[in-house]
């Protein structure tokens, strides 16, 4: 079973979209029909669901420039008293992407990892492929794609049903490859040998911690102020993302073998989930990966 788990890193999700467009050009067909489940967190959750629908990621991709800088456009500095963006614009993104339909209405194996912050729990959104723990199927599409995208601090929760709140996926899945394994081990009722993935990942930064000389660390290390805005940036949330990406692709590793693809690129700096500037050439590094690792992707995919 050929499964494609899509991480998440924000605004660097262009950088996996643009792997995927080089695909569907190379293979001249939508993604949805070279795999057999996908899933995504965050970020990747609009990747995911965009192909469930079969979407073609040239529309996708353009949708994140349309929509990344007024996503990306901050209500608050540091996030003391409010969330640092308004979820406004990412909800109108992904309401016009995915319209009204509910999880139902997905027949392909989907996988939308979230958190119910309510009751302190792991979440998985499932469509409509017959798992009995797709227990929510009436919840709309972009409903399940905002819970994951909720970034603590940067967005507000999402309010599902005034029944719970869910946020970002990504403090438990940023890398759902765990999942997808799970789920083709426990309802599927697969062999570890008949499970191969794709894994994509947002970009590895360099993320500076150095040695200093003051011992006392505050927010003010682990959320460093850009001057003279003071403009908080997410170094602790990304950090804390790419160690759980890069963890989980060591397990799969281990357990998959050669069954296991990660594309994934260092960046050599730090690339901030929300700094809209560095697009442009997260897509060229994308189109640069694809071309790096394309025997591997096409005996992925032709296997």
């Amino acid at each position: 079973m050929k499964m494609l788990c899509l991480d998440g890193g924000g605004i660097r999700g262009v950088f996996a979209v643009s792997i995927l467009q080089e695909i569907e050009k190379e293979y001249n067909q939508p993604i949805a029909d070279l795999v057999d489940l996908v899933a995504g967190t965050s970020t990747g959750s609009i990747i995911a669901s965009s192909i469930s629908i079969s979407k073609p990621m040239k529309d996708v991709l353009a949708g994140y420039k349309k929509f990344g800088k007024k996503i990306f456009t901050r209500q608050a500095k540091v996030g003391l008293f409010k969330s640092i963006y308004s979820d406004r614009q990412l909800r109108r993104f992904i309401i016009q992407a995915f319209g009204n339909r509910e999880l139902r209405d997905i027949t392909s194996p989907l996988l939308i990892p979230a958190v119910d912050l309510t009751h302190g729990r792991p979440f998985v959104h499932r469509s409509n492929y017959g798992n009995k723990a797709s227990k929510q199927l009436s919840i709309q599409l972009w409903d399940a794609v905002l819970s994951s995208c909720s970034a603590p601090v940067y967005f507000p929760p999402n309010n599902i049903g005034n029944e719970y709140l869910s946020i970002d996926g990504g403090l438990w899945a940023n890398n759902p490859s765990l999942v997808c394994i799970t789920e083709g081990l426990e309802y599927f009722k697969l062999k570890l040998e008949e499970i191969e993935i794709l894994s994509i990942g947002t970009g590895l930064q360099k993320i500076d911690f150095s040695i200093q000389k003051n011992k006392y660390w505050g927010v003010k290390q682990w959320l460093p102020f850009q001057f003279p805005s003071m403009k908080v940036t997410p170094k602790l949330l990304d950090l804390a993302l790419q160690l759980s990406s890069e963890s989980v692709s060591y397990q799969c590793r281990h357990l998959l073998g050669d069954r296991y693809i990660r594309l994934n690129k260092e960046l050599g700096e730090e690339v901030p989930f929300d700094d809209v500037t560095y697009m442009e050439e997260l897509i060229k590094l994308g189109q640069m990966v694809y071309q790096e690792q394309k025997e591997e992707i096409r005996s992925f995919l032709k296997s």
